[in-house]
């Protein structure tokens, strides 16, 4: 039987390889940060990449920037005239992550917001053809429905960690889980967007704005 390592390991080099900036975040964040998993990692983050590429956006929103990872994957996508807002709380990080966000082909293109998302996200103004939220999970409703009615019809909403290790099928799931249940209940509800979950690591709900 093939063992989900093996398969995973698989799928990373059958896809794109990570840029030298990519892998010194990955491998940085995992010396250096006390929940690394948080990281998208490489085959996420070349799915990222693909979907960005797909919708060719010239307004991405991020909510969550860790350690600017899947930041840098979503910017690959970028129209020439496009830019991505990311937003983050941590203020510890940001010396690290403005370094490697300058390192990049998209340092002009990237505004790293720092501050709480519900206030940070009614300043930056226009429209997001693309919305990765990979934030505080209890807050996932509350963002995706501040930023819905920005999204232009098209558009893509993903959304992280809505699997939960499994645990969304549990029959006696925890309060967080339920939690992550009663968002993809909403979503799944929701007749605004078409929608669909990959199975990539702790599940991304891919919504696309009709």
């Amino acid at each position: 039987m093939i063992s989900s390592e093996n398969i995973h390991a698989y799928l990373e080099q059958t896809c794109d390889q990570e840029s030298t900036l990519l892998k010194k975040i990955h491998r940085e964040t995992y010396l250096k940060e006390t929940m690394p998993h948080m990281l998208s990692g490489h085959y996420q983050g070349r799915v990222l990449t693909m979907l960005s590429k797909l919708v060719s956006p010239k307004m991405i929103l991020e909510v969550g920037t860790f350690t600017g990872y899947a930041t840098l994957c979503l910017a690959e996508g970028l129209h020439e005239e496009g830019s991505i807002h990311t937003i983050d709380i941590n203020e510890e990080l940001a010396e690290r992550v403005s370094g490697y966000f300058e390192e990049s082909p998209w340092q002009a293109k990237i505004h790293y917001h720092l501050g709480d998302a519900q206030t940070v996200i009614p300043q930056i103004k226009g429209t997001f053809d693309l919305v990765f939220i990979d934030a505080d999970k209890k807050r996932n409703s509350l963002y995706y429905n501040m930023i819905i009615d920005r999204v232009r019809q098209g558009g893509l909403i993903l959304i992280d960690n809505v699997l939960w290790k499994g645990k969304v099928v549990d029959k006696a799931p925890d309060n967080q889980t339920r939690q992550i249940i009663s968002l993809n209940n909403e979503l799944t509800e929701d007749e605004r967007v078409e929608k669909l979950i990959l199975p990539i690591r702790d599940g991304l709900f891919v919504l696309r704005k009709r």
